[in-house]
Order: structure tokens, then sequence, then C-alpha cells
């Protein structure tokens, strides 16, 4: 009876585990916004995205209050302005303060819709402090008045993966919960287990199977993520880097598990060979 109940506790903790580590990465990484902006701020520093985004951000300045005599010097100042605006001062800010609008957008709380924040209708990047900094630039070298707008909006993604990141928003904050079940599942198994080395060992297996499991899975998703086409430049290339960017980091836990996994398996066979010792010893 022993033997069973360790067996279907360790069973139990392992498929609790494959659901608690990819859950909590997700709520850490995607769902917390200084998660999102962490994983996200280093396509800040990608030259071929950031041009595109400028040109795109620059582009949607209104320049209709300009005098016609002066459109000709506006255009110009505009091309200027969209190569030259990552190099600003302001740009880093104002590229973080892009990615946490856009969170709050994508990922908006039953409190945000309440206070008037209505959420977008799918993925989407707000590059409004993009335009406001871009903006100023230009009415500093025109000496023009121009007034950004609130929010910029580029979709990058479809409505449906609006519903997905709803549902990740919901659920995956329970991967806390099944952690810790998890590693009362395993507890219990160690306590109970006649060998206890097997617990180990099945656990370090487990742990191996997840992590290729995991990194089988990362790949396969990653390929469908980038296949999806959003109808903008702009978007598509956020897209791919961020899914680059969100696989990379999620590999770094999957190498965790698989190292957790080897180290489980090793004390596993260490303490198989040490019991066997001390029987032999005792005869």
């Amino acid at each position: 009876m022993r033997t069973f109940i360790s067996a279907l506790a360790t069973v139990l903790g392992i498929l609790l585990a494959s659901v608690a580590v990819p859950a909590m990465w997700v709520d850490r990484n995607i769902i917390q916004e200084d998660g999102f902006v962490r994983l996200a701020a280093p396509l800040g520093k990608n030259a071929d995205f950031q041009k595109k985004l400028a040109g795109a951000a620059v582009g949607t300045i209104d320049t209709g209050s300009v005098p016609g005599a002066l459109s000709g010097l506006v255009d110009s100042v505009l091309e200027k302005a969209a190569e030259s605006l990552t190099q600003l001062p302001g740009y880093p800010a104002a590229w973080e303060e892009t990615l946490r609008r856009s969170h709050r957008l994508s990922f908006a709380s039953p409190a945000g819709e309440s206070s008037g924040n209505a959420p977008a209708s799918s993925l989407t990047l707000d590059v409004a402090p993009l335009v406001a900094l871009g903006s100023e630039e230009i009415s500093r070298a025109t000496r023009l008045p121009l007034n950004p707008p609130e929010q910029t909006l580029i979709n990058v993604g479809q409505p449906a993966h609006r519903e997905w990141a709803e549902r990740l928003a919901t659920y995956a904050p329970m991967g806390y919960i099944a952690a810790i079940g998890s590693g009362i599942a395993f507890l219990l198994a160690f306590v109970a287990a006649r060998r206890r080395w097997t617990v180990l060992f099945a656990a370090g297996i487990g742990g191996l199977a997840l992590a290729g499991l995991w990194s089988l899975g990362v790949q396969l998703g990653s390929a469908r993520a980038v296949t999806t086409d959003t109808g903008n430049a702009v978007a598509n290339m956020f897209r791919d880097q961020f899914v680059g960017a969100a696989a990379a980091d999620f590999q770094s836990w999957i190498a965790a598990t698989a190292v957790t996994g080897g180290v489980l398996v090793a004390v596993g066979i260490v303490t198989l060979f040490a019991s066997r010792k001390r029987v032999r010893a005792s005869r």
C-alpha cells in the first residue's frame, strides 16, 4: 500500500509540476507588467526594428496645422526625426512607457475597465510616447506647435489572441498553487516510500522528461506564433522579436529543470548503492 501511495504521489507531483512551471513563467514574464517590460526591453536595442518603429511612429504625427509654405521643411524634418528618434536622450524612457501602456491595454484588469481604460480588442502596441517624443523634436526644430495624440495603436495580433491573453491572465497565477501541490505530493511520496531512492530517481527522470517536452513545445509554439500575419510590418517584426526573446528566456527555466532532474537521478543512484552497501555490511 505504501509503495502504491508513493508511486501515485510521485506521478501526481510530476503532472502538477508540468503545469506549474510554465504557468509561473507566464505569470512572471507576460502577465506581470514589470516582467513583460524586462522581457521586451531588449527589443529597443534592435536597430532594424527600432528604425521601422520610429518611422511608423513619426509617420502618424499630424502636421495638418502646418502652413502649406512650410510643408517641405516639415517633411524634411520628419525624415530626420524618424532617423534620429532612437538616438534621442528620452528614447529609452519613451520605449519603456510604450511597453507599459501596451501591456495595460492588452492585459487590462476589470478595475482598469471600470475606471474608463477600455482594453484593446486585440494585442496592441501603443506607441504614443514615441510619437510624443518625435513631435517634441520636430517642434523644437521648426518652432511649430504640434499636439501628439494620447494613443497611437498598432495591432500585433488578432481578437482571438486577446481572448487567449485574458485566459492566461486568469489561469497563470494558479501555477503557484500547482507548484505547492507538487511539492506536497513529492514530500508524501518520499515519506511513504519503502525505497526512497526510487522517488528521487523517478522525480529526476520526470524532470528530464518535462524539460524535453517543454523544449519541444517551445519550438512548436514559436513556429506557430510567427506564422500569424498581423498585416503590419512593424507588428510582425515585434511579434518575431518578442517570441524569440520569450522562447530564449523560458529555455533558461527548462535548463534549470533539466539540471535539477539530472541531480535527482544522480542522488537516487548514489542512495541506491549506499543502501545496498549498508545491507551487505550488516550481514
